[in-house]
Protein backbone atom coordinates (compact mmCIF):
# COMPACT_ATOMS: atom_id res chain seq x y z
CA UNK A 1 0.00 0.00 0.00
CA UNK A 2 1.39 3.68 -1.20
CA UNK A 3 1.36 5.83 2.12
CA UNK A 4 -0.12 9.69 0.88
CA UNK A 5 3.12 11.27 1.20
CA UNK A 6 4.75 8.60 -1.14
CA UNK A 7 1.40 8.95 -3.56
CA UNK A 8 1.78 13.03 -3.51
CA UNK A 9 5.26 12.85 -4.05
CA UNK A 10 4.68 10.33 -6.69
CA UNK A 11 2.25 12.89 -7.91
CA UNK A 12 4.75 15.35 -8.05
CA UNK A 13 6.77 13.54 -9.86
CA UNK A 14 4.70 12.61 -12.74
CA UNK A 15 3.20 16.15 -13.12
CA UNK A 16 6.81 17.12 -13.60
CA UNK A 17 7.89 14.47 -15.74
CA UNK A 18 4.63 16.00 -17.95
CA UNK A 19 5.60 19.58 -17.87
CA UNK A 20 9.27 18.49 -18.56
CA UNK A 21 7.49 17.39 -22.49
CA UNK A 22 7.62 20.51 -24.34
CA UNK A 23 4.43 21.16 -26.39
CA UNK A 24 3.49 20.31 -29.49
CA UNK A 25 3.93 23.28 -32.13
CA UNK A 26 1.36 24.89 -33.73
CA UNK A 27 1.26 25.74 -37.15
CA UNK A 28 2.36 29.33 -37.30
CA UNK A 29 1.66 32.37 -39.97
CA UNK A 30 4.59 33.07 -42.27
CA UNK A 31 4.89 36.80 -42.58
CA UNK A 32 6.20 36.30 -45.88
CA UNK A 33 3.21 34.32 -46.80
CA UNK A 34 0.91 36.64 -48.89
CA UNK A 35 3.84 37.54 -51.58
CA UNK A 36 5.26 33.96 -52.09
CA UNK A 37 5.14 32.95 -55.44
CA UNK A 38 6.75 29.81 -55.16
CA UNK A 39 5.19 26.99 -57.10
CA UNK A 40 3.34 24.66 -54.44
CA UNK A 41 2.66 21.93 -55.54
CA UNK A 42 6.58 21.61 -56.41
CA UNK A 43 7.35 21.99 -52.79
CA UNK A 44 4.89 19.83 -51.44
CA UNK A 45 5.13 17.27 -53.88
CA UNK A 46 8.29 16.13 -52.55
CA UNK A 47 8.30 15.98 -48.88
CA UNK A 48 8.51 12.62 -47.15
CA UNK A 49 7.47 12.68 -44.25
CA UNK A 50 4.51 14.50 -41.69
CA UNK A 51 5.66 17.76 -39.84
CA UNK A 52 6.49 17.46 -36.24
CA UNK A 53 3.32 20.25 -35.34
CA UNK A 54 -0.03 19.47 -33.69
CA UNK A 55 -2.18 18.06 -36.08
CA UNK A 56 -4.32 20.68 -38.16
CA UNK A 57 -6.40 20.70 -41.11
CA UNK A 58 -5.37 23.84 -42.65
CA UNK A 59 -7.13 25.96 -45.35
CA UNK A 60 -9.78 24.51 -48.31
CA UNK A 61 -9.64 20.82 -49.45
CA UNK A 62 -8.34 22.18 -52.72
CA UNK A 63 -6.14 24.85 -51.46
CA UNK A 64 -5.22 23.92 -48.48
CA UNK A 65 -2.41 21.59 -46.26
CA UNK A 66 -1.81 19.49 -43.28
CA UNK A 67 0.14 19.96 -40.08
CA UNK A 68 1.35 16.78 -37.80
CA UNK A 69 -0.45 14.07 -40.14
CA UNK A 70 -0.45 10.69 -39.52
CA UNK A 71 0.33 7.05 -41.95
CA UNK A 72 -2.39 5.01 -42.25
CA UNK A 73 -0.62 1.72 -42.08
CA UNK A 74 -0.08 -0.10 -45.37
CA UNK A 75 -1.95 -3.67 -44.35
CA UNK A 76 -4.22 -3.32 -41.19
CA UNK A 77 -6.51 -6.17 -39.86
CA UNK A 78 -9.47 -4.99 -42.33
CA UNK A 79 -7.81 -2.88 -45.03
CA UNK A 80 -4.70 -2.55 -47.52
CA UNK A 81 -3.25 0.73 -48.94
CA UNK A 82 -2.96 1.18 -52.53
CA UNK A 83 -0.08 2.28 -54.78
CA UNK A 84 2.31 2.80 -52.02
CA UNK A 85 4.83 4.64 -54.68
CA UNK A 86 2.79 7.54 -54.57
CA UNK A 87 3.06 7.73 -50.63
CA UNK A 88 -0.33 9.16 -50.35
CA UNK A 89 -1.02 7.16 -47.27
CA UNK A 90 -1.42 10.32 -45.00
CA UNK A 91 -4.08 11.99 -43.26
CA UNK A 92 -5.45 13.60 -40.32
CA UNK A 93 -5.51 10.88 -37.01
CA UNK A 94 -9.43 11.27 -37.18
CA UNK A 95 -9.14 10.63 -40.91
CA UNK A 96 -7.32 7.53 -39.91
CA UNK A 97 -10.10 6.68 -37.29
CA UNK A 98 -12.40 6.87 -39.93
CA UNK A 99 -10.89 4.63 -42.42
CA UNK A 100 -10.07 2.25 -39.67
CA UNK A 101 -14.04 1.87 -38.73
CA UNK A 102 -15.59 2.05 -42.25
CA UNK A 103 -13.22 -0.82 -43.01
CA UNK A 104 -14.37 -2.96 -39.94
CA UNK A 105 -17.90 -2.33 -41.19
CA UNK A 106 -16.60 -3.29 -44.64
CA UNK A 107 -15.70 -6.42 -42.93
CA UNK A 108 -18.97 -7.32 -42.10
CA UNK A 109 -20.44 -7.29 -45.20
CA UNK A 110 -21.04 -10.72 -47.14
CA UNK A 111 -17.88 -11.95 -49.42
CA UNK A 112 -16.10 -8.65 -48.39
CA UNK A 113 -12.84 -8.59 -45.77
CA UNK A 114 -12.28 -4.91 -45.44
CA UNK A 115 -11.42 -1.91 -47.98
CA UNK A 116 -8.74 -1.21 -50.16
CA UNK A 117 -7.42 2.67 -49.75
CA UNK A 118 -6.91 4.78 -52.57
CA UNK A 119 -5.23 8.70 -52.06
CA UNK A 120 -5.55 10.19 -49.05
CA UNK A 121 -3.20 13.45 -48.82
CA UNK A 122 0.66 13.60 -49.18
CA UNK A 123 2.56 13.78 -45.76
CA UNK A 124 2.11 17.65 -45.43
CA UNK A 125 -0.89 17.79 -48.35
CA UNK A 126 -0.98 20.81 -50.62
CA UNK A 127 -1.09 20.30 -54.46
CA UNK A 128 -0.29 17.14 -55.53
CA UNK A 129 2.60 16.81 -58.34
CA UNK A 130 -0.11 14.57 -60.60
CA UNK A 131 -3.86 13.78 -59.98
CA UNK A 132 -5.97 15.21 -57.62
CA UNK A 133 -7.11 19.14 -57.25
CA UNK A 134 -8.11 18.48 -53.73
CA UNK A 135 -7.01 15.95 -51.17
CA UNK A 136 -5.09 18.59 -49.94
CA UNK A 137 -5.62 19.41 -46.23
CA UNK A 138 -5.97 15.74 -44.39
CA UNK A 139 -9.59 14.83 -45.22
CA UNK A 140 -10.55 13.50 -47.90
CA UNK A 141 -10.08 9.69 -48.94
CA UNK A 142 -10.31 7.13 -52.06
CA UNK A 143 -12.21 4.25 -51.36
CA UNK A 144 -11.88 1.75 -54.12
CA UNK A 145 -15.44 -0.14 -55.45
CA UNK A 146 -13.52 -3.16 -55.95
CA UNK A 147 -14.57 -6.09 -53.42
CA UNK A 148 -12.05 -6.79 -51.08
CA UNK A 149 -11.26 -10.21 -51.03
CA UNK A 150 -7.70 -10.29 -50.17
CA UNK A 151 -5.97 -8.76 -47.45
CA UNK A 152 -2.67 -10.43 -48.49
CA UNK A 153 -1.68 -8.26 -51.38
CA UNK A 154 2.37 -7.68 -51.84
CA UNK A 155 3.74 -4.09 -52.77
CA UNK A 156 3.91 -5.19 -56.17
CA UNK A 157 0.14 -6.05 -56.57
CA UNK A 158 -0.98 -3.26 -55.06
CA UNK A 159 1.28 -1.42 -57.87
CA UNK A 160 -0.42 -3.52 -60.72
CA UNK A 161 -3.67 -4.05 -60.03
CA UNK A 162 -6.93 -1.45 -60.68
CA UNK A 163 -10.06 -1.42 -59.17
CA UNK A 164 -13.30 -1.91 -60.46
CA UNK A 165 -15.22 -0.12 -63.24
CA UNK A 166 -18.29 -0.13 -61.70
CA UNK A 167 -20.97 2.03 -64.54
CA UNK A 168 -22.96 1.00 -67.83
CA UNK A 169 -23.76 3.21 -70.23
CA UNK A 170 -21.25 6.59 -69.51
CA UNK A 171 -22.26 6.55 -66.12
CA UNK A 172 -25.73 6.78 -66.30
CA UNK A 173 -26.09 3.41 -64.47
CA UNK A 174 -24.28 0.69 -63.34
CA UNK A 175 -23.11 -2.83 -64.54
CA UNK A 176 -23.10 -6.26 -63.04
CA UNK A 177 -20.27 -5.63 -60.82
CA UNK A 178 -22.50 -3.54 -58.38
CA UNK A 179 -24.31 -5.09 -55.98
CA UNK A 180 -26.18 -4.49 -52.54
CA UNK A 181 -22.81 -4.70 -50.56
CA UNK A 182 -21.15 -1.50 -52.67
CA UNK A 183 -24.47 0.24 -51.32
CA UNK A 184 -24.17 -0.86 -47.71
CA UNK A 185 -20.17 0.54 -47.63
CA UNK A 186 -21.19 3.72 -49.46
CA UNK A 187 -24.39 4.20 -46.94
CA UNK A 188 -22.01 3.66 -43.83
CA UNK A 189 -19.71 6.03 -44.87
CA UNK A 190 -22.58 8.66 -45.67
CA UNK A 191 -23.95 7.96 -42.46
CA UNK A 192 -21.01 8.28 -40.13
CA UNK A 193 -21.65 12.33 -38.98
CA UNK A 194 -17.68 13.25 -39.81
CA UNK A 195 -18.86 12.61 -43.18
CA UNK A 196 -19.71 15.89 -45.41
CA UNK A 197 -20.19 14.66 -48.45
CA UNK A 198 -19.31 11.29 -50.96
CA UNK A 199 -18.61 11.64 -55.00
CA UNK A 200 -19.71 9.18 -57.15
CA UNK A 201 -20.57 8.87 -60.47
CA UNK A 202 -24.45 8.93 -60.99
CA UNK A 203 -26.13 6.01 -61.96
CA UNK A 204 -24.36 4.41 -58.31
CA UNK A 205 -26.48 7.36 -56.94
CA UNK A 206 -29.57 6.53 -58.85
CA UNK A 207 -29.72 3.23 -58.00
CA UNK A 208 -29.14 3.69 -54.55
CA UNK A 209 -31.70 5.73 -54.50
CA UNK A 210 -34.29 3.23 -56.50
CA UNK A 211 -32.85 1.03 -53.82
CA UNK A 212 -33.35 2.76 -50.54
CA UNK A 213 -36.50 1.85 -48.70
CA UNK A 214 -35.91 2.97 -45.30
CA UNK A 215 -34.22 6.11 -43.80
CA UNK A 216 -33.02 8.40 -46.75
CA UNK A 217 -31.04 11.07 -44.72
CA UNK A 218 -27.86 9.67 -46.00
CA UNK A 219 -28.66 10.22 -49.45
CA UNK A 220 -28.17 13.90 -49.68
CA UNK A 221 -24.49 13.46 -48.74
CA UNK A 222 -24.17 11.19 -51.60
CA UNK A 223 -23.20 13.30 -55.04
CA UNK A 224 -22.60 12.31 -58.36
CA UNK A 225 -19.36 13.91 -60.09
CA UNK A 226 -17.42 12.99 -62.90
CA UNK A 227 -14.69 10.17 -63.01
CA UNK A 228 -15.83 8.37 -59.43
CA UNK A 229 -16.75 4.85 -60.96
CA UNK A 230 -14.28 2.75 -59.79
CA UNK A 231 -13.81 4.28 -56.65
CA UNK A 232 -15.92 6.70 -54.19
CA UNK A 233 -14.13 9.89 -52.86
CA UNK A 234 -15.11 10.87 -48.74
CA UNK A 235 -14.64 14.22 -47.77
CA UNK A 236 -15.09 14.66 -43.93
CA UNK A 237 -16.16 17.99 -42.23
CA UNK A 238 -14.03 20.09 -40.77
CA UNK A 239 -12.36 18.87 -37.48
CA UNK A 240 -13.58 20.26 -34.23
CA UNK A 241 -10.85 22.96 -33.18
CA UNK A 242 -9.05 23.80 -36.56
CA UNK A 243 -10.60 26.87 -36.74
CA UNK A 244 -7.94 27.96 -39.85
CA UNK A 245 -9.96 24.69 -41.97
CA UNK A 246 -12.55 26.38 -44.44
CA UNK A 247 -15.82 23.73 -44.29
CA UNK A 248 -17.50 23.39 -47.48
CA UNK A 249 -21.25 24.42 -47.75
CA UNK A 250 -24.13 22.07 -46.99
CA UNK A 251 -25.35 19.87 -49.68
CA UNK A 252 -28.79 21.09 -50.82
CA UNK A 253 -32.15 19.83 -48.98
CA UNK A 254 -33.41 16.86 -49.44
CA UNK A 255 -31.86 13.52 -51.01
CA UNK A 256 -30.49 14.88 -54.03
CA UNK A 257 -32.07 12.47 -56.25
CA UNK A 258 -33.56 14.88 -58.52
CA UNK A 259 -30.12 16.03 -59.70
CA UNK A 260 -28.69 12.96 -59.45
CA UNK A 261 -31.37 11.51 -62.24
CA UNK A 262 -30.67 15.34 -63.57
CA UNK A 263 -27.52 13.94 -64.50
CA UNK A 264 -28.56 10.81 -66.11
CA UNK A 265 -30.88 12.22 -68.23
CA UNK A 266 -28.48 14.58 -69.83
CA UNK A 267 -25.59 11.59 -70.02
CA UNK A 268 -28.56 9.64 -72.30
CA UNK A 269 -29.89 12.15 -73.85
CA UNK A 270 -27.38 15.26 -73.87
CA UNK A 271 -29.08 18.60 -74.50
CA UNK A 272 -28.33 20.49 -77.57
CA UNK A 273 -25.70 23.99 -77.72
CA UNK A 274 -27.20 26.47 -78.10
CA UNK A 275 -25.99 28.17 -81.06
CA UNK A 276 -26.81 32.01 -80.59
CA UNK A 277 -24.58 31.16 -76.85
CA UNK A 278 -21.51 32.95 -76.56
CA UNK A 279 -18.61 30.70 -76.36
CA UNK A 280 -16.26 31.02 -73.54
CA UNK A 281 -12.67 31.58 -74.02
CA UNK A 282 -10.31 29.27 -72.44
CA UNK A 283 -8.71 30.43 -69.14
CA UNK A 284 -5.42 29.25 -69.07
CA UNK A 285 -4.75 27.13 -65.74
CA UNK A 286 -2.43 29.14 -63.24
CA UNK A 287 -0.42 26.90 -60.76
CA UNK A 288 -0.92 27.36 -56.88
CA UNK A 289 1.34 29.23 -55.01
CA UNK A 290 2.06 29.17 -51.53
CA UNK A 291 0.83 32.65 -51.44
CA UNK A 292 -2.47 31.16 -52.48
CA UNK A 293 -2.60 28.70 -49.54
CA UNK A 294 -3.09 29.81 -45.71
CA UNK A 295 -0.24 31.26 -44.34
CA UNK A 296 0.49 28.19 -41.85
CA UNK A 297 1.29 26.34 -44.85
CA UNK A 298 4.70 27.96 -44.81
CA UNK A 299 6.06 26.64 -41.35
CA UNK A 300 4.16 23.30 -42.60
CA UNK A 301 7.03 23.05 -45.13
CA UNK A 302 9.46 24.11 -42.92
CA UNK A 303 8.62 22.02 -39.75
CA UNK A 304 11.31 19.28 -39.33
Amino acid sequence: MIRPLAAALLGLGFLAACESEPPVPRAVVSTHSASDTRVAKQLFGHVSTASSQRSESLGFYSKGCQAGAAQLAETGPTWQAMRLSRNRNWAQPETIDFIQDLSRKAAALPGWNGIYVGDLSQPRGGPMLTGHASHQNGIDADIWLRRTDRLDLSVAEREAISSTNMQARGGAYTNADWTPQHMALVKAAASDPRTARIFIFPGAKVAMCDAETGDRSWLGKVRPWYGHNTHFHVRLNCLPGDTSCTPQDPPPPGDGCDQAREWQRNILNPPAPDPDAPKPKPKPKREITMADLPGQCASVLTSE
